[in-house]
């Protein structure tokens, strides 16, 4: 029988994912239709069905709440950068494996692919919801951290493997938000639903932000 791995207060870490990314969800449409500020928390919590003291056991302020669903924009690249092979070009892993995730169950819903979009583009006119997006690409950084130690052999915290990370994840949210931008926007985002053209894209951005250090096959 699978057991689920518990945190310290008893909840699973797999359902406690799940509840924060429920709350996320409200709360994100609620910061869409009303904006920020005339959004409190005993109205996300209203939205979910929990208590507002629940809300608060899960999310240091409300802002915060929009973490999980805007990392749900880059939870696939994650993924398919975490499973490249040292000896293999970015370019074609990130093509191959997005292809075949494509068809297959998507990973992460539209829905909320969508609901990340919005929460991107309204960051650009919320300072506290601002924080809360550059606060999910910390996380993206720290990852990066991990995979690209594994990739050239070093330890997550050494120096050029944390200023590369740093530059990787950056050309990541900027392109996340240009992306964002268009699509809310209504422009000619063919090139978007192209899934070679945006592994290359994003495969170029990975590979400039790090001088060519990240992209090319390690030996």
């Amino acid at each position: 029988m699978t057991m689920e791995k518990r945190s310290g207060g008893g909840m699973s870490e797999q359902r406690r994912a799940r509840l924060r990314l429920e709350i996320s969800r409200e709360a994100a449409r609620l910061f869409w239709e009303q904006g920020v500020a005339a959004t409190s928390g005993d109205q996300i919590a209203e939205a979910v069905g929990l208590s507002t003291r629940t809300i608060w056991r899960h999310f240091r302020s409300k802002e915060s709440c929009a973490e999980p669903i805007v990392m749900q924009g880059v939870v696939t690249l994650m993924t398919v950068l975490r499973s490249c092979p040292r000896q293999s070009p970015l370019e074609d892993h990130l093509a191959t494996e997005l292809a075949r995730l494509r068809h297959e169950v998507p990973p992460v819903d539209l829905a909320d692919e969508m609901l990340a979009m919005k929460m991107i583009r309204l960051a650009d006119s919320e300072p506290a919801l601002r924080t809360a997006w550059l606060m999910a690409y910390d996380q993206v950084e720290r990852a990066m951290c991990l995979i690209i130690g594994d990739r050239l052999e070093r330890p997550a915290g050494d120096l050029e493997v944390r200023m590369h990370a740093a530059a990787a994840a950056a050309a990541v949210r900027v392109l996340e938000e240009h992306i964002g931008a268009a699509l809310l926007a209504g422009d000619d985002v063919t090139e978007f639903t192209d899934v070679t053209a945006v592994s290359r894209r994003f495969a170029h951005a990975i590979r400039t932000a790090t001088g060519g250090v990240v992209g090319d096959p390690v030996a």
